[in-house]
């Protein structure tokens, strides 16, 4: 049997996504029984790494999609900083804490959950491992329908997490009235739509990277930039580069990085522009013609229609912006694992030998 590789688990990713999609009634009825019976008026979401990238995107669904506060918490931070309720107006037991984690054993995410559930508030994670400590310390607990991904840098759990707490904002919206029953249905049709082209995404991102690897991988510095919802896509493209290429990746807002740092901005560097159906599409792409003239290492990846070249990314799958963060992280998660391939980084080894994040 062939030893599982980031990429092998990379290329799963349409089959997997498709299989969630399918059997969504598992990790989603659980999930819309308890925020209903509880009638739930804000939703804190906890994970580290890829799971508070996945966090940041959830809140974002629930605040655009159910219309209902909500948050994305470090772990850490929120115990010894925040707290659930500022303004003291909601009850203990009309706040719900979701931990995020693929694994179960991120120490961060289980002591939030274990500190939430003692002061009273309603918790639930969702996890691929139902038998994993954080399971111990939830109310509820639902399933990350990943399968398996035993080499240490998350990308098909990436996706699949992604598309799960997008159902779960659908699901939720729908039973709350805040969608109608046909956008709800067109809504599951897009879905589709995506999971059923996946296989279109990941070829055209392999393609994209292969004709740009050779000065991606010579960078000095990669800047990664989003905004509205694909802030959180910026910060998923910086978490993956910096754990598998190893090269120096930051992520930004778009706006905020011509707040300084484009002063560092020269030739041996590379910006990563992401974004399609947001208001800030045009200035993003005005963006992109300024900071041309200081590096030709400029890429836009889309699914607008733009006039591109060879440094691009214009996807030919076509969909809205709540499910466009899926379609844009692919190319990113080749920039990491292939891009690592190539200069001769194996992945699957952790130069980092002292376990400071999860269980033993």
């Amino acid at each position: 049997m062939s030893k599982p590789t980031v990429l092998g688990y990379m290329r799963e990713q349409p089959e997997r996504l498709a299989y969630v999609f399918d059997n969504r009634d598992v990790f989603v009825k659980p999930f819309v029984e308890m925020f209903k019976k509880h009638n739930i008026k804000k939703v804190i979401f906890f994970g580290s790494g890829t799971s508070y990238n996945v966090s940041h995107l959830a809140t974002y669904y629930f605040k655009h999609l159910v219309n209902v506060a909500a948050e994305a918490q470090y772990p850490t931070v929120f115990v010894n900083y925040e707290k659930a309720d500022w303004t003291n107006t909601l009850k203990e037991e009309e706040i719900l804490f979701v931990g995020i984690s693929q694994s179960g054993t991120s120490r961060s995410t289980i002591e939030i959950m274990k500190h939430a559930k003692e002061k009273g508030y309603h918790t639930l994670v969702i996890t691929g491992n139902l038998e994993s400590e954080i399971t111990k310390h939830v109310e509820t607990k639902t399933h990350l329908l990943v399968g398996d991904e035993l080499t240490p840098p998350e990308t098909k759990g990436y996706t699949v997490s992604v598309l799960s707490v997008y159902l779960w904002a659908l699901e939720c919206a729908k039973e709350l009235n805040r969608i109608s029953k046909e956008e709800y249905e067109q809504a599951l049709l897009e879905v589709k739509h995506v999971v059923d082209n996946f296989q279109t995404v990941v070829d055209e991102s392999e393609a994209w990277y292969e004709r740009n690897k050779t000065t991606i991988v010579n960078s000095d510095r990669i800047y990664a930039l989003g905004y509205g919802i694909d802030y959180a896509t910026a910060l998923e493209a910086q978490l993956k580069i910096g754990e598998m290429l190893r090269l120096p990746t930051i992520g930004f807002e778009i706006e905020e990085y011509s707040h300084g740092p484009t002063m560092a901005l020269c030739k041996d560097q590379t910006v990563f522009m992401i974004g399609s159906q947001e208001k800030e599409f045009d200035r993003m792409f005005y963006f992109s013609k300024v900071f041309k003239k200081y590096s030709d290492r400029i890429h836009i990846v889309t699914c607008s229609d733009i006039e591109a070249d060879e440094r691009d990314l214009v996807f030919s799958v076509k969909t809205n912006k709540f499910l466009a963060p899926l379609l844009y992280t692919v190319p990113f998660q080749f920039v990491a694992a292939k891009g690592a391939k190539d200069i001769g980084i194996d992945t699957g080894i952790n130069p980092f030998k002292e376990n400071l994040a999860h269980l033993d």
